[in-house]
Parts: C-alpha cells; structure tokens; sequence
C-alpha cells in the first residue's frame, strides 16, 4: 500500500536559482518515512524509551530527475519494497502533480542502545508486512 505525505517548498528549501536544493530532497523522504512508522501504528519514542531501538538509514540510491521549486506543492510516495528480520527497504518517490521529480531506494536497519544493529521489532515487521 502506498503512503502518501504532502509538503510544500518553502523559500528556505531553496537555492540561489530558486529550485530544491539537492539535499533537501533527503529531508523531504525522511519525514515521509516518519509519518508512514507513525501511520503504521509504531511510536518510535516510545521504542527507543522502552527498548533502545532507533532506525538508521543505511543506504540511499537516488535519482535527481527534474527541478522542484519555491512554493510548489509536492507529495512523497513511500512504498515497502522489502523487508527482512534485519532491514526495511523502501522505494520513495517526490511528486509535483502526477511528475515524479526525483526516487530514491532507502534501506533502513535497527540500532540497538549500543549503537550496534539488532533485529527490527517484531510488531514493525507485522504491521509493515503486505496483507
């Protein structure tokens, strides 16, 4: 199922040529994949209190396809491409109206208090798993 998380470019997000400055697109996705952990029901403060868990990005593929720019309205896709006891690997998509501007495949893992990798939680891999 497709997560859908809407934005806005504000003045701040852009450059000297008045487009989305590369890395803002990173920021973009980034809040997506909170809100889609939050849509699925995971309060992950509660996860890092309770159980020292945190998620970490630990790859990006990205493809920078066509300009964004100041005061447009943009949507980003997320959708569960994989995942595994280990990691999650998400396909992201930034949309102005049905144009994609750019994708990205993120893989993401899970961080123990330690810093160390540790098995996703077993109730992200059931709410997140394809129905």
């Amino acid at each position: 199922m497709t997560h859908r998380f809407a934005l806005r470019v504000y003045y701040e997000d852009t450059d000297l040529a008045g487009i989305v400055y590369y890395a803002n697109y990173l920021k973009f996705i980034e809040r997506a994949r909170s809100e889609w952990v939050r849509d699925l029901g995971v309060d992950q403060t509660r996860l890092k209190a309770e159980r020292g868990i945190v998620f970490a990005v630990r790859r990006v593929e990205a493809d920078y396809l066509l300009p964004a720019r100041f005061d447009d309205l943009l949507e980003v896709e997320t959708d569960l491409a994989q995942i595994t006891p280990a990691r999650l690997i998400l396909d992201q998509r930034v949309l102005r109206g049905e144009t994609v501007l750019f994708s990205a495949r993120v893989t993401l893992v899970a961080l123990g208090e330690a810093g160390r990798p540790v098995r996703l939680p077993t109730e992200l891999c059931e709410l997140a798993a394809p129905r």
